[in-house]
């Protein structure tokens, strides 16, 4: 038999992929992003740069063998910015040397006023306005500087040119206070861009980093990487939960609102899952964890809201484009405004060249730039603190639009589980007796009447009795011996076939089913002894959510069900929605949903993130039920409330809207200062100082003005 014949072509395999993660200093404006991915794409070996402006860091993607984490801070630092701890968990410090360059320039430039106020020749006051100049722009200069030697000035590049222009012409009091005016606007800039940064670090804070790990030698403390998914570990009061697990011992309260926006403690005992990053508040837990520490749900949660920020939305692509053609037809403006009035002798050249020095600091789209990821990643941030989370900015944007939002039945607005509403008393019996009698016969059935009866029967405390000569009656109901004496539950079906029905039965029997309940009746041999109403309960809080989202300003409520008619009308009346289509295919819930976006409706599609998944697909917004635990709606819907609260929608369209309306304000607010600087300075009723203050001051206004979007909306 011949050899087999091999290849001598070896198989290929994929190159290895490092990242690495630089925490910066400098970092406070977008035009970093482009600055930094200038500087490090070039690098052979790397492959995509990612910068957050926001959290001041940038990762780095680098084709192994590539280059090393030393030559990538050289490049770094090459377009001037340094690079703080390696830690990304680190503390971010702060550098105390622009704060130091600030304050020397304003006592340089205090001293210079009060010169000429006591009235010192120019000589003298050139060495106190030289010294603000150069203290101001200690740190400015040298950036500016770079980004020009790049061919791609910024704002630093712009006020390095229009200080030097004014102080070649004399005006040294106007290029120092200029100078001075950026410097101090540039460490407020950076406070209020940290808010948001802070507010963003805050969520790491939730994860701890340590787990109290139970072996056979005792308790350990080790790191929560280290703990693998079966181990068993225990959780003191007061700690946070440190992995994903389930109580195994113990019973405790625990809060919740980190991960789902639940205000109330929930009780937790055996066999209840628990999340990372929740508090417990009370008793011991012995818990066994179901996910290592990067697959909790606190993890996704983190991932998803860096996933988040780095998404854009339209509105912020619109102001992107629009800032790199505003740039260069100001700064051609500029040098049209310096060169050709004094060319056709319209005044001198000093006058105008000063004119154009002014526009070229209102040429820095600083403020237009910036205003729009501030206010997103605050409302995207205050929106995960509340339990929601949103996949990125353009969700949000859509969020804001929407004008139907559409329901599902069972697990939405209901609680998708049934349980005993209510029971009518027959022949002198007591509640206790007759939920005993009946979970007694249904105790080992699997079917979700049956448990929901037996459920009953334990949340109020009751001794189910032992049932003999157990027999199912196929399609009525079930058969069982309890004390020597026999009893039956079932439908309808058994109380006709016992001949135990009479009018009044018949008509209680309707009632229950006109509720859209399911009606089970005890026997004991053809004696009617109760009827128990069975039905899947609204959530105590789904008739608040809808008025709270009419009040909002939705237009268009309405509930989509695969359940019968009497089921869809009794669940909509409760809860107060005023359409339901009953009796759906999911093809006929996708196929509802794209009609009402062909009529012009944007609608939001809420579910549990299962069974309706075409309607969520095809939805504006889809909005996932309960995620919190559920990898697979995390993962797929628009948003994701991690509670079962429905009480969150409502909020989070007035989030939406209120973020549109503030990206509306501070687009218009940012184009309205530029249009009006632009003309003054070409009229000449605009100083330097004057252009650097309007400048700065609206991009501190809008950062200011997208931080409101960070804290819960009121109603």
């Amino acid at each position: 038999m011949p050899e087999a014949m091999t290849s001598s072509v070896e198989p290929r395999t994929a190159p290895a992929i490092r990242t690495d993660l630089f925490r910066l200093t400098g970092v406070d404006c977008p035009s970093c992003a482009g600055h930094l991915t200038r500087a490090l794409e070039p690098v052979p070996g790397v492959r995509a740069v990612r910068v957050d402006v926001l959290k001041s860091e940038v990762q780095v993607e680098v084709v192994e063998p590539g280059p090393s984490r030393g030559a990538l801070v050289a490049a770094i630092a090459r377009a001037g910015y340094g690079v703080r701890a390696d830690d990304p968990a680190g503390p971010a410090v702060r550098p105390r040397g622009p704060l130091v360059a600030a304050a020397g320039s304003g006592v340089a430039l205090a001293a210079a006023f009060v010169g000429r106020w006591l009235g010192w020749p120019e000589a003298a006051l050139a060495v106190p306005f030289g010294a603000a100049l150069a203290a101001g722009a200690w740190y400015v200069a040298p950036r500016g500087l770079r980004a020009l030697a790049r061919g791609s000035p910024d704002m630093h590049a712009l006020m390095t040119i229009a200080a030097a222009g004014a102080a070649l012409i004399g005006e040294w009091a106007e290029a120092a206070s200029a100078m001075f005016l950026f410097a101090v606007a540039r460490l407020l800039e950076e406070w209020a861009v940290g808010r948001a940064r802070r507010a963003i670090t805050a969520l790491l804070d939730l994860a701890p980093r340590e787990a109290v790990l139970i072996g056979l030698d005792g308790d350990r403390t080790v790191a929560v990487d280290q703990v693998a998914v079966g181990r068993r570990i225990r959780i003191r009061p007061g700690e946070r939960v440190p992995l994903d697990g389930v109580v195994t011992a113990g019973s405790s309260s625990i809060n919740e609102a980190p991960i789902t926006g639940e205000a109330m403690p929930v009780e937790k005992g055996p066999g209840d899952a628990v999340y990372a990053g929740t508090i417990n508040l009370q008793g011991a837990l012995e818990v066994r964890t179901t996910a290592l520490a990067r697959d909790t749900t606190l993890a996704r949660i983190l991932h998803l809201v860096e996933e988040a920020q780095a998404s854009r939305a339209p509105v912020q692509t619109f102001v992107d484009r629009f800032a790199r053609g505003y740039t260069p037809v100001v700064v051609g403006l500029a040098a049209l405004v310096a060169l050709l009035p004094p060319l056709f002798g319209f005044g001198a050249f000093t006058e105008w060249l000063y004119r154009a020095l002014a526009l070229l600091v209102i040429a820095c789209p600083c403020a237009l730039v910036i205003s729009t990821p501030v206010t997103i990643v605050s409302a995207l941030t205050g929106a995960a603190r509340a339990g929601v989370l949103l996949k990125g900015g353009a969700q949000l944007e859509a969020m804001g639009q929407v004008t139907t939002v559409v329901f599902d039945k069972t697990g939405t607005l209901t609680e998708g589980r049934p349980a005993v509403t209510g029971i009518a008393l027959l022949d002198g019996q007591s509640e206790e007796a007759v939920l005993r009698l009946a979970a007694g016969i249904e105790r080992h059935s699997e079917h979700p009447v049956a448990r929901a009866i037996v459920e009953e029967a334990r949340a109020r405390g009751l001794a189910i009795p032992a049932a003999a000569d157990f027999e199912a009656l196929s399609g009525v109901g079930a058969r069982a011996t309890i004390g020597g004496r026999r009893f039956a539950v079932g439908n309808r079906r058994l109380c006709e076939a016992a001949g135990a029905c009479s009018e009044p039965l018949h008509r209680l029997l309707e009632a229950y089913e006109a509720r859209g309940e399911t009606a089970v009746l005890l026997l004991e041999e053809r004696t009617p002894l109760a009827v128990l109403g069975i039905a899947d309960r609204v959530r105590p809080d789904a008739a608040r959510a809808v008025s709270d989202l009419r009040r909002a300003g939705i237009r268009r409520l309405m509930l989509l069900t695969g359940d019968g008619e009497t089921a869809a009308r009794v669940v909509a009346g409760a809860v107060g929605l005023p359409e339901w289509r009953a009796r759906l295919l999911p093809e006929d819930k996708y196929r509802t949903v794209r009609e009402l976006e062909q009529a012009g409706e944007r609608v939001a599609v809420v579910g549990d993130g299962i069974n309706d998944a075409p309607a969520l697909a095809a939805a504006t917004v889809g909005i996932a039920m309960g995620a919190a635990g559920t990898h697979v709606a995390l993962e797929t819907a628009d948003v994701a409330l991690m509670g079962d609260d429905l009480s969150r929608l409502a909020p989070l369209v007035r989030r939406s809207r209120r973020t549109l309306a503030l990206v509306r304000q501070n687009i218009a607010f940012a184009i309205g200062v530029k249009a009006l600087f632009l003309v003054l300075a070409v009229l000449g009723d605009a100083t330097l100082w004057m252009a650097v203050l309007a400048d700065m001051g609206a991009s501190l206004a809008v950062v200011a003005n997208g931080l409101r979007a960070l804290p819960e909306p009121q109603a």
